[in-house]
Order: C-alpha cells, then sequence, then structure tokens
C-alpha cells in the first residue's frame, strides 16, 4: 500500500509543548534511556483539529488522564492546563486543521522495571494530516484482512487504558496487512469474537440496524461513541454485543470509526464482502458536518 510522505518527524519546523513550554521541534528530545522506550510507560491521545477547532478535546484530555491513572502515573498538570497546551501548539504551528498527539511518558531517572521515581513527563505535538486512507480507495471502501493476533483479556493488560504497549500488535498486524495488499486488519478478542481494527472501531449494518463490539478488551474510542449518539439521532437502533466471525456474512454494510480513521467505508473483510450504504454514506456525512461546526454554534447547542 501506498506510504504516506511524510517528512522525518525529529528533523521539522516549529514548535511543540514539552514539560510546560514551547520547545523548538528539533530539540525536544529524550534519553535513549526513557522508562517508557524500555517498558512502555507511556500513554497518548489522538485528536483532530478542524477549522481551529479540536474535536472532543475535553474527552480525549480527560481519557489521556484516566490512561496515566490506569498506568501508575501522575501527570503533573491539571486537565485544562494540558487542554490549553493542544491549542498553545497549534496557534504556534498557524495550524487551522491538523492531527495533535498529547503524550505522557516516563522519564530515564530510573532503568528497572520499578521505577515510582522516574519524572512523568507530557509533550505535545501538531502535524498535518489528512485521510488516514487514500481518499479515492476510502469512498469505494477500504479492503482488510484477519489479523493473527488478538486483543488481550482484560486480565492480561490494561486494556481500557490508551497505553503504547496495546499498540506492538496494531503494528505488527497492520504491517502484514499492507505487505499482504490490504489496508488494514481486523483484530479477533482473546475469545474469538470481532474487536476492532488496528487503530479504529468497526461498525456493521444489518436490516436498518447498527450493530457494533462490545468494548469489554479494548478501547471504547470517543468517535465510536460520537458515531452511536448520531445514529440514534436519526432513529436508528444500535446494538452493542458480542460478534461471531461468521455472522459478518448476513452484514450489508462496514465501516470503522477513530480519529484517524473519522468513518471510513469498508468493501471486504477477507472473504466478507460489504457495499457502502445508505447509513454508512448517512453517519460520515453528519461527522463531518459535525467536526466542522461553527464555534458559534457550538455554543448555542451549550446554551440550549
Amino acid at each position: 500500500m501506498a506510504v504516506p510522505a511524510f517528512p522525518p518527524f525529529d528533523d521539522r519546523d516549529g514548535s511543540l509543548w514539552f514539560d510546560g513550554k514551547l520547545v523548538p521541534w528539533r530539540e525536544a528530545d529524550v534519553h535513549v534511556l526513557t522508562h517508557g522506550l524500555h517498558y512502555a510507560s507511556s500513554v497518548f491521545e489522538g485528536e483532530r483539529l478542524y477549522s481551529g477547532r479540536i474535536y472532543k478535546l475535553e474527552e480525549h484530555t480527560a481519557r489521556l488522564f484516566e490512561s496515566a491513572r490506569i498506568l501508575d502515573m501522575k501527570i503533573p498538570f491539571s486537565e485544562q492546563q494540558i487542554s490549553d497546551a493542544c491549542y498553545a501548539v497549534t496557534r504556534a504551528m498557524k495550524m487551522e486543521n491538523a492531527y495533535v498527539r498529547p503524550v505522557a511518558f516516563r522519564g530515564s531517572e530510573q532503568m528497572s522495571v520499578a521505577a515510582p521515581n522516574s519524572k512523568i513527563h507530557v509533550a505535545i505535538a501538531a502535524w498535518p494530516w489528512g485521510s488516514y486512507f487514500d481518499p479515492k480507495e476510502k469512498m469505494k471502501g477500504i479492503r482488510l484482512t484477519i489479523s493473527d493476533w488478538r486483543r488481550p483479556a482484560p486480565d492480561t493488560a490494561p486494556t481500557r487504558s490508551k497505553a503504547a504497549g496495546l499498540y506492538m500488535i496494531c503494528t505488527m498486524s497492520k504491517h502484514a496487512a499492507e505487505r499482504a495488499g490490504y489496508h488494514d486488519a481486523i483484530m479477533y478478542d482473546y475469545r474469538g469474537f470481532v474487536a476492532e481494527a488496528t487503530g479504529a472501531n468497526v461498525f456493521f449494518v444489518q436490516d436498518g440496524k447498527l450493530l457494533t463490539p462490545t468494548p469489554d478488551c479494548f478501547l471504547d474510542g470517543i468517535t465510536r461513541r460520537s458515531i452511536m449518539a448520531m445514529a440514534r439521532a436519526r432513529q436508528i437502533p444500535v446494538i452493542e454485543r458480542h460478534i461471531k466471525p461468521e455472522e459478518m456474512a448476513g452484514f450489508s454494510e462496514c465501516f470503522l470509526t477513530g480519529t484517524a480513521a473519522e468513518v471510513t467505508p469498508v468493501s471486504e473483510i477477507a472473504s466478507y464482502k460489504f457495499k457502502p450504504g445508505a447509513i454508512t454514506e448517512a453517519l460520515m456525512t453528519d461527522y463531518m458536518a459535525d467536526v466542522h461546526r461553527p464555534v458559534s454554534a457550538i455554543s448555542l447547542a451549550a446554551a440550549e
């Protein structure tokens, strides 16, 4: 598959936010013995800035803090400070549309499994990022394979956090999918039920109803919840339940949701075929309208 033409992420103009202040992008360094690199003591968020507004910023910031709490990390800033810093970065980069990445991680003060005295660092960067998938391919529906890896059980990994360590098998799965000519891969959970894609939640349509796996061992995405609310506003029944792989043969539509993926139609998952239809199109339209709502409209809706 085509690889996005990004410049190296360590060699860019501009600034990012690091431990309480804006610093030149190229000077935001950490030591090679940083605990987060060796032991995956790192949590992060993925956010999008649309027309000068970060979509669901407060929810993303709250999840960052909850993920840190789950990993026994105390972020040395308030939620408001982190939310304000996200906008400070986008203003410094003079961006109206961007991807925003806050990350919190343990530093290099201690190098062992236990590192209670390591400093918790926080960084926030923003960069241009269009559609996660090729727009021409996206409208036809992307092709997915099925990963050999499964999402872990909640008593074997901190599955309710957005933690870096949970993405190792996602990277491996997506690499394998792309080498095989697919855009991405669907992952089953530890029981063999359909779970999610490597970086996005999944939805199906059956007889006018929207079905999505129960997020009891993977992340309950913020975009996922937004789409469910939009579907209910359209009087589309939404059903969360465990989904067996063979059930995919009876579903007419399929799409992925996520900050990076937004709403992306799926045309096939291995041998299972889907056709992007009216429900997928309606929710794509509703989502893009919501993320691009002007600030005045948001303020009015909040006042009501």
